[in-house]
């Protein structure tokens, strides 16, 4: 054994028995590792894989990963070739730390099985503790992890080097060599496995490339129909000179009721997905309403506006940080929308985005929704305890939405939580760290209730660091066309909003914001599923109680424009007419008296 381990074993032996560390005695990345698992709460004397996948979610894995595994597989066997007989293991993760494939020689593979180290199971820092894999996912950078520098004990008698795969600058995989501690072969394992993964990456690339040119072989002359090709991620790559699309933006970034058909395209060598031919309508728009500008774009908040395009800088730049946001705005805008957009954008995007309207709980129940309770601790308690959403939020984002309604009591517990990031569910007598993002909304001014004393001004400045004002829509109405083609795409609705359809939209004083916005389009879609009147929208406008009253006379405008559209289409013929309509000639006679249309 290396005469070193001694003293890293010393090392370790401290620190997880009095949180002592010397620093001078252990190397900075595994230092800033025990930390992090000390605040997750890893177990230093555990450390054996638990998170392990069933049969079919590990198929699942293995054909998502199909184009890692298939490039990887050559050089796992020379890896294994070169340090199998050091009773060496060679594995390939995915990029969350899922083991995919496991090379080794029975007795070392047998050895690994006793702290579960095997295919399906997931190898992270959270789950094992520092490790080559777990910690190379969280630094994004090559590691060697020897012996007692592994946090848990389990993994003390390995030595173990990975090194990150990349593609186009995002994590995809990890590959690892991993050898029992008294091995000295493992000296020449790191500089192996970073020059293999750089391989892998580079070939990548490659067959990328490849299979690129082999999609533009679908490229003809001859073709008639306006079409794109776009690769497996989506991005075009190729257009016909008639549609003129620019090449490198993505296909949900184009109007989706211009597209008419899609046919995937298969490689001839491997029968593997390289992209899709798709066909546009022949008069390729965007649509009628001579939409000028390009939309901001923002994980699904969309816009044009200067007004819009102030919160979107903003949020595109806090989104980057761990600073904690307040969303203000009035009802129906888009704040839990936006919250989610940030944490997508954010460097927690892979963890979890727990919302919560705090307007919706009774105060009663929201002590234990947000921190959870442990087993029997209350009469009508759940008999497994209940894990919180402070708990459930670890490594993403909560969302706190209406965050004014919450109690005095319950501002109290949350500024506990922001300052101390830990939680003790209710009936529980440990803390329990906690690594969470808080963005709160609200449609109150909470500045105006610090003054009136109904809400804490130490929480106030806790959770107002970055304040966000969402505009309402009456601010925006500019953004109303690109919300309408958004919701159009959304839903699938092929329809055209003529100039004057979309003025009129434009015109209101849509109270309800863009909530009010999709529930009229929703009544249009109900009512015009395949042609929209050029007058007569207006009928759908109204969402207030009035509405209910003017219903009737609503309705029968409505009936008459249909009739009258009926008419003109079969030239005046009442029976083409009626059974146009699916009704009796009878029952058309009678409403054509009624309606004065004969």
């Amino acid at each position: 054994m290396n005469t070193t381990e001694p003293l890293r074993r010393e090392v370790w032996n401290r620190f997880v028995r009095e949180g002592v560390l010397d620093s001078s005695r252990i190397r900075e990345r595994i230092s800033e590792s025990w930390h992090f698992c000390q605040r997750k709460g890893v177990n230093p004397y555990g450390g054996k894989g638990e998170h392990i996948l069933t049969d079919e979610n590990l198929e699942t894995r293995l054909t998502n990963n199909k184009l890692l595994m298939d490039l990887s597989s050559h050089y796992l066997e020379k890896l294994y070739t070169f340090f199998g007989n050091a009773r060496s293991m060679v594995l390939l993760t995915d990029a969350e730390g899922y083991v995919l494939k496991a090379l080794g020689q029975k007795d070392t593979l047998q050895r690994a099985l006793t702290i579960n180290f095997k295919k399906g199971v997931r190898w992270t820092e959270e789950l094992v503790g520092t490790n080559a894999i777990g910690t190379a996912i969280r630094i994004n950078e090559p590691i060697t992890v020897k012996g007692s520098e592994h946090f848990s004990v389990a993994s003390h008698p390995w030595i173990c080097s990975a090194s990150p795969i990349h593609y186009e600058g995002k994590l995809v995989g990890v590959l690892d060599v991993t050898s029992p501690v008294e091995h000295s072969a493992h000296e020449h394992a790191l500089a192996a496995v970073v020059s293999t993964a750089f391989a892998i990456e580079k070939e990548w690339q490659l067959r990328i490339k490849e299979e690129e040119l082999e999609l533009l072989r679908y490229v003809s002359d001859a073709e008639e129909e306006p079409f794109l090709l776009v690769n497996p991620k989506n991005k075009v790559i190729w257009s016909s000179s008639k549609e003129r699309i620019q090449k490198g933006i993505f296909l949900e970034e184009l109007h989706q009721s211009s597209i008419k058909q899609t046919i995937q395209v298969r490689s001839i060598y491997n029968d593997r997905i390289i992209g899709t031919k798709i066909f546009l309508e022949s008069e390729y728009k965007r649509n009628e309403t001579n939409l000028q500008s390009p939309a901001f774009v923002f994980n699904g908040v969309k816009g044009i506006s200067s007004s819009f395009k102030n919160v979107i800088d903003q949020a595109t730049k806090v989104a980057k940080t761990n600073t904690t946001v307040h969303i203000h705005g009035e009802t129906g805008t888009g704040k839990e929308l936006l919250a989610h957009a940030i944490h997508l954008n954010s460097n927690r995007a892979h963890g979890p985005f727990v919302a919560v309207n705090c307007g919706a709980i009774p105060t009663s129940l929201i002590e234990s929704e947000l921190f959870g309770y442990t087993s029997g601790s209350f009469t009508g308690a759940n008999r497994k305890g209940f894990r919180g959403k402070l708990a459930q939020a670890d490594g993403g984002t909560l969302f706190l939405d209406e965050i004014g309604e919450i109690s005095h009591s319950m501002q109290v517990a949350l500024l506990r939580v922001l300052q101390e990031k830990e939680i003790t569910p209710i009936g529980g007598d440990k803390p329990i760290p906690i690594d969470i993002r808080v963005i709160t909304a609200t449609h109150c001014r909470l500045e105006e209730m610090v003054e009136n004393g109904a809400f804490r001004e130490d929480l106030y400045y806790r959770i107002v660091v970055f304040p966000l004002y969402l505009p309402s829509l009456r601010e925006r109405r500019e953004d109303i066309p690109y919300l309408v083609e958004e919701y159009c795409s959304r839903m699938k609705w092929k329809i055209h909003f003529s100039h004057a359809n979309m003025k009129e939209l434009q015109r209101q004083e849509w109270k309800g914001n863009i909530r009010e916005l999709h529930n009229v389009l929703e009544r249009l879609q109900i009512l015009y599923p395949d042609q929209l009147p050029t007058t007569y929208i207006q009928s759908c406008m109204t969402t207030g109680p009035e509405s209910i009253q003017k219903e009737e006379s609503y309705m029968q405008q409505l009936e008459k424009h249909k009739i009258v559209e009926a008419l003109e289409k079969n030239d005046g013929n009442v029976s083409s007419t009626a059974k146009a309509l699916n009704m009796p000639r009878s029952t058309l006679y009678r409403k054509l008296k009624k309606y004065k249309l004969s």
